[in-house]
């Protein structure tokens, strides 16, 4: 549900560099959407904020420790509701955890308040930057290769929900990458006024 004019979505984003709405950065762990979220914004002037720093930052536990003390539902209800306050705040870039969009409740709360772009990476690029990383916690297996290959056939129907979708290649910096997923926003109706990018 809107919660603002066209008129006053107008006015905030010219105080927010042009972004109409929050833009929700969804996909596997190890897609970029940490590193290119943050480049896009510097980008586009708007600010990056990061769904999972800011649930650890309320908990004062890392991901993994809330993972292992509380379990992995207490974990996306806190996901849920930071990100339903992220989305009633002025637009933004947001990165969010890899499950975050795997429910429909944000998934609605997402389409209602912001825009969701699916970083989309093929399973040998996730694999190459996830692989010596301790701190997702879903890949500790015995097989994490495997269990990130069985993620993302689970998860990849979920993300193909998002009304945007840039490809993650592995030959293009970081920077590259944001200079494409800023023409893509741009080109989307709705998400940036005026010249960008």
């Amino acid at each position: 549900m809107q919660t603002d004019n066209s008129n006053d979505r107008r006015k905030r984003a010219q105080a927010m560099g042009g972004l109409l709405r929050t833009v929700v950065m969804v996909g596997m762990p190890g897609a970029g959407k940490t590193a290119v979220g943050t480049a896009t914004a510097r980008r586009l002037g708007v600010p990056f904020r990061d769904s999972d720093a800011e649930i650890e930052r309320a908990a004062r536990r890392t991901i993994a420790e809330i993972f292992e003390r509380e379990g992995e539902p207490f974990f996306r209800e806190r996901e849920t509701a930071v990100l339903r306050r992220i989305l009633s705040e002025p637009p933004c870039i947001l990165s969010t955890g890899g499950g975050a969009y795997l429910q429909a409740r944000n998934r609605e709360a997402i389409r209602a308040e912001g825009v969701a772009l699916w970083l989309r990476a093929e399973l040998d690029l996730l694999w190459s930057r996830v692989r010596h990383k301790t701190t997702r916690p879903l890949l500790r297996t015995a097989d994490p290769r495997a269990t990130l290959a069985e993620l993302a056939r689970a998860r990849e129907p979920f993300y193909a929900e998002a009304e945007i979708v840039v490809d993650s290649l592995p030959d293009l910096t970081v920077d590259q990458m944001a200079g494409r997923v800023a023409a893509a926003l741009k080109a989307h109706p709705g998400v940036i006024e005026g010249p960008r990018a």
